[in-house]
C-alpha cells in the first residue's frame, strides 16, 4: 500500500503540555486505504501525538500538512470537513438516541441551526450502514452495551465524510468480541472506502492483525515504523516495553503474535 495517496504528512513534530516535550521528531505519513497503529507503553505520548495531528493541540516543534495544506492554515470547519477524530471515552448524552448523535457529524458541513438536507440524510444513513449500526438508529444511546455504541461513535464521525479519520484506543472497556467488531469496521473502512486511519492500540497482536503500518513509540522518540513483519521484533519490542517476548507467525492468518518468555 506504501504508493497509496498520503493524506497526512508530519515532518519533525514534537508534542507535548505546555512547553514540556514528551514526544520528539516525529516523521508520520497517514495513507489513503491503510490503516497506521501507534504502539507503545502507557505515558509515551501516543494520544498527544494524535490530538496534535487532529489540531486539537498545538505542536512545540515542527508541522502537519493535509494533503499539501498546512494544518495550521485551516479554519475549524474546513479541518473537521476533512479529518475527523473519536476521542478514548466521549461523553454520554442521555436520552439521545443513535441516528440523532450521527446528525451531529454533519455540524461541519450544514452548520449548528441549518436544515438537515438530502446530503445530509444520505451521509448519515451511509455512516450508520458502514459502521454496521443501521439498526441501531432509533435506540438511545445509554441503552446500548459497549461495542454498539463505540459503533455509533464512529458513525458519528464518519457523517463528517472527512477522508482522514483518527481513533484513540477505540477498544478501550470493549470485551474481546466487541473489540474485533470494531476493528473489523475500521479494517473496511480503510480498503473499502478509502479513508486513511490512524489508530492508537495496546494490544500488539491486534496491531499486527489490523496494521498496515506500526509506529512504535517509547522513551520520547519513535523507535521504529514500518509494516508489521518488520517492525514487531522481539528486538524492537524489548526495547520499547522493557519485557522478553517471542514472536512467532500463527499458521492459518499469518499474523504475528507475542508471547513473553518465562524463565
Amino acid at each position: 500500500m506504501s504508493g497509496e495517496e498520503p493524506r497526512l504528512v508530519a515532518r519533525g513534530l514534537d508534542v507535548g503540555h505546555g512547553g514540556r516535550r514528551v514526544l520528539g521528531s516525529v516523521d508520520l505519513t497517514l495513507r489513503a486505504g491503510e490503516v497506521t497503529v501507534l504502539a507503545g507503553p502507557n505515558g509515551c505520548g501516543k494520544s498527544t501525538l494524535l490530538r496534535t495531528v487532529a489540531g486539537l493541540q498545538p505542536a512545540l516543534a515542527g508541522e502537519v500538512r493535509l494533503g499539501g495544506e498546512p494544518l495550521r492554515a485551516l479554519s475549524r470547519r474546513d479541518l473537521s470537513r476533512r479529518l475527523a477524530f473519536l476521542p478514548q471515552a466521549p461523553l454520554v448524552p442521555v436520552g439521545v438516541r443513535v441516528r440523532e448523535l450521527v446528525r451531529h457529524g454533519r455540524y461541519a458541513h450544514r452548520g449548528a441551526f441549518a436544515r438537515h438536507t438530502r446530503e445530509d440524510a444520505e451521509a448519515v444513513d451511509w455512516a450508520l450502514t458502514v459502521t454496521d449500526a443501521a439498526t441501531l438508529a432509533d435506540k438511545r444511546l445509554d441503552e446500548l452495551s459497549g461495542g454498539e455504541r463505540q459503533r455509533a461513535w464512529l458513525a458519528t464521525v464518519l457523517a463528517q465524510r472527512a477522508d482522514i479519520l483518527l481513533l484513540d484506543e477505540p477498544t478501550t472497556y470493549l470485551d474481546l468480541r466487541h473489540q474485533f467488531e470494531v476493528l473489523d469496521v475500521v479494517a473496511r473502512l480503510a480498503v473499502e472506502h478509502g479513508i486513511a486511519c490512524g489508530v492508537v492500540l495496546h494490544d500488539l497482536m491486534q496491531a499486527a492483525a489490523y496494521g498496515d503500518q506500526i509506529l512504535v513509540i517509547s522513551d520520547g522518540e519513535v523507535t521504529a515504523t514500518g509494516p508489521p513483519d518488520e517492525v514487531l521484533t522481539p528486538e524492537t519490542i524489548g526495547r520499547a516495553f522493557g519485557l522478553e517476548v517471542s514472536v512467532v507467525r500463527d499458521a492459518e492468518t499469518g499474523h504475528l503474535a507475542c508471547f513473553p518468555r518465562r524463565p
